[in-house]
C-alpha cells in the first residue's frame, strides 16, 4: 500500500484551570468557532466541539502523521491566546494540564455527535463527575489478576 490510512477517531474532553466555570455563553460559541477554525488550518479534522462553563467535548479524527498529545496541545495553546486576547475576564484564562480521550468505533461516531452537540442538555441532569464515571474516565488502574499472569 503506498498510503496511509487512519479511520481514527477520538473523543477529547479538558476543563478550565481548576473547573473554573468561566466558558461563558456570551463568548463559548465564537471561541469553540475560532477553535474549529484554527484546527482546520493546522490539519486537524475537528469534527464537532462543544461544552459548558468548565469544560469541552470534542470529536477528533486522527491523521497517520498525528498524535493526540499534539493535537490536543495545538487546540489548547491557540484557545488560551485566543480567550486571553479577545474576552475581558478577571482572570487569566488557562485550561487545566491534561485530558481524557477515548477512542470512538466509526459506527459509534454519530451517537458521540449526537451526545457532544447536547452538552448543555446533558449537564442540566449529570455533574462532570458523573460524567467521567459514564464514559469512564478514571484514575484507576487494573491490576492483573494472578490468573492472568
Amino acid at each position: 500500500m503506498s498510503q496511509s490510512f487512519s479511520n481514527h477517531w477520538i473523543h477529547c474532553i479538558w476543563r478550565t484551570k481548576n473547573s473554573r466555570r468561566i466558558l461563558l455563553k456570551s463568548y463559548r460559541y465564537r471561541l469553540f468557532g475560532h477553535m474549529k477554525e484554527y484546527a482546520s488550518k493546522n490539519n486537524i479534522l475537528l469534527d464537532i466541539i462543544n461544552g459548558v462553563e468548565d469544560h469541552v467535548h470534542c470529536l477528533i479524527r486522527l491523521k497517520t502523521t498525528q498524535s493526540v498529545a499534539d493535537v490536543i496541545r495545538i487546540i489548547k495553546g491557540e484557545s488560551s491566546f485566543w480567550v486571553n486576547k479577545n474576552v475581558i475576564l478577571e482572570e487569566h484564562f488557562e485550561w487545566q494540564d491534561g485530558f481524557g480521550v477515548i477512542s470512538v468505533s466509526p459506527k459509534e461516531i454519530n451517537g458521540i455527535r449526537k451526545y457532544i452537540y447536547n452538552q448543555e442538555k446533558h449537564h442540566h441532569h449529570k455533574s462532570l463527575k458523573e460524567e467521567f464515571k459514564e464514559l469512564k474516565f478514571t484514575k484507576k488502574i487494573n491490576k492483573p489478576r494472578s490468573s492472568d499472569l
